[in-house]
């Protein structure tokens, strides 16, 4: 009969014991990568957890926010009058950052399965141009297609865009070719149908105040949210989200299932609470430099709230969102979990256009017509550049809705406080291109410590 030792290749179990304690602990490289609410009962612990991530490379939005701080503290230091954080300033800020971070929202569809869209400057043209035609005075009794109202018009350039969405998602899934050349491709494509479309005047204007649906599409950044509305409004928003969350985590519990420690529902609620009441206060002071009082909040904000919302409640709180990442991750590995790869990639480039179109119809509000001279690559520049300053992966698998927001407000708020001073174009797009430089140095290296931390521990 053979003896203990014989069984484990000739080792007394001393040596096994011994042999056992110097091993690494190859569970230990997990815990960098375990979401905090998974291994957190308390707010504390989860405080203990989230920083363990951010020591490890996983720092979320913190470079961005860093950023974002620093951006605004340094114009407000060197601006003329120190107006940068002025309500008027702020306003036209957010205004004027609208159109990055929608396109920085839509194109995290598509970077996430680590594809880009290189196209959507000019589909968000077309979108424009088709709700500013379609609210142009109608020329006689047939023509269909003039006078729409304002939320018909809208709505028919997002299915446009979104349709123009589909067509490249289908070439690009049904025939494998790389999205940079099919989107490229798009890119020359619809820049020829904007001169079409936009004919022999080369532009269209929505600034009529005669024509209801021309002044609701101006009014999206030049009207205001009555105050007393938004207020309201904002404590129903409060209440929604936090009930919906409560209510959530409670259900979680009651099953079984991990959830958040109640102290972070709490703690963030009351984020919201605090930031909603910060947004209206400055909005709803009177920013007027004249004789007519200008109040309350432009209907862009909400809009760009919404589509955020909406974009954040698909990514991480459907099937279709659990599915994207697991394909932006691991095609092959999603492919055979029996994940619908081929519509996933289809359907991402789809809602990257819809949602660019509406960055379109913002654009129009905000210039009150488009013209041909809609530079439509660098918007796309701008889009891909929200995306990552925000802390989107380039690499695909790792993206928030969120991330387009902050880094639309990045940018937005290096060419508002540039613009302040005075500085050309050309400074602007150099800053531009050094903070994106940043970000995507940034992202490099928190994968690198990643890989490296793990590696160290086996």
């Amino acid at each position: 009969m053979p003896g203990v030792g014989d069984e484990f290749g000739g080792k007394t179990s001393a040596e096994i014991g011994a042999q056992a304690e110097a091993a690494p602990d190859l569970t230990a490289a997990a815990v960098d990568v375990i979401p905090p609410e998974i291994v957190a009962q308390t707010l504390s612990e989860y405080m203990r957890a989230w920083l363990v991530r951010v020591k490890s490379g996983d720092a979320g939005v913190l470079p961005v926010v860093a950023a974002l701080v620093a951006v605004t503290i340094i114009f407000q230091i060197i601006t003329p009058n120190h107006v940068y954080l002025k309500p008027i300033n702020l306003v036209n800020l957010f205004a004027q950052s609208s159109v990055f971070i929608m396109l920085g929202i839509g194109e995290i569809f598509v970077l996430l399965l680590g594809e880009i869209d290189l196209s959507i400057g000019y589909v968000a043209a077309i979108g424009g141009i088709v709700a500013a035609l379609l609210v142009q005075p109608q020329q006689a009794p047939s023509d269909f297609l003039h006078n729409w109202p304002w939320w018909g018009a809208i709505i028919a350039a997002v299915i446009v865009c979104g349709l123009i969405g589909a067509i490249h998602g289908l070439i690009i899934t049904r025939l494998k070719l790389p999205s940079f050349v099919v989107t490229l491709a798009g890119q020359m494509f619809w820049f020829g149908v904007m001169i079409i479309l936009l004919g022999a005047s080369g532009g269209v204007s929505v600034t009529s105040t005669i024509v209801p649906a021309q002044v609701n599409i101006y009014g999206i950044v030049y009207s205001y949210l009555d105050v007393l509305f938004s207020w309201v409004g904002l404590a129903v928003i409060v209440v929604l989200v936090g009930g919906s969350m409560w209510i959530r985590d409670y259900g979680r519990r009651r099953s079984g299932l991990v959830a958040p420690p109640l102290g972070l529902t709490v703690a963030k609620v009351a984020f919201i609470a605090v930031a909603g009441i910060a947004v209206l206060a400055i909005c709803n002071v009177n920013r007027s430099q004249g004789t007519l009082p200008i109040i309350g909040v432009p209907w862009v904000v909400p809009l760009v709230l919404a589509v955020l919302a909406f974009a954040t409640v698909l990514l991480e709180r459907t099937q279709f969102g659990r599915h994207m990442y697991a394909t932006g991750g691991n095609p092959e590995a999603a492919r055979r979990a029996g994940v619908g790869v081929t519509s996933i990639r289809t359907w991402a480039f789809i809602i990257c256009s819809a949602i660019s179109g509406l960055g379109g119809i913002i654009y129009v509000s905000q210039l009150g017509g488009i013209t041909t001279n809609i530079n439509g690559g660098q918007y796309v520049l701008f889009a891909v550049a929200a995306a990552v300053i925000g802390g989107t992966s380039l690499m695909g698998g790792r993206g928030r809705a969120i991330h387009g927001l902050l880094g639309g407000l990045t940018i937005g708020a290096i060419y508002n406080g540039l613009f302040l001073l005075g500085m050309p174009v050309q400074y602007q797009l150099i800053a531009t291109g050094l903070v994106l430089l940043a970000a995507v140095a940034v992202d490099a290296l928190a994968r690198r410590n990643t890989t490296t931390g793990s590696m160290a521990r086996v």
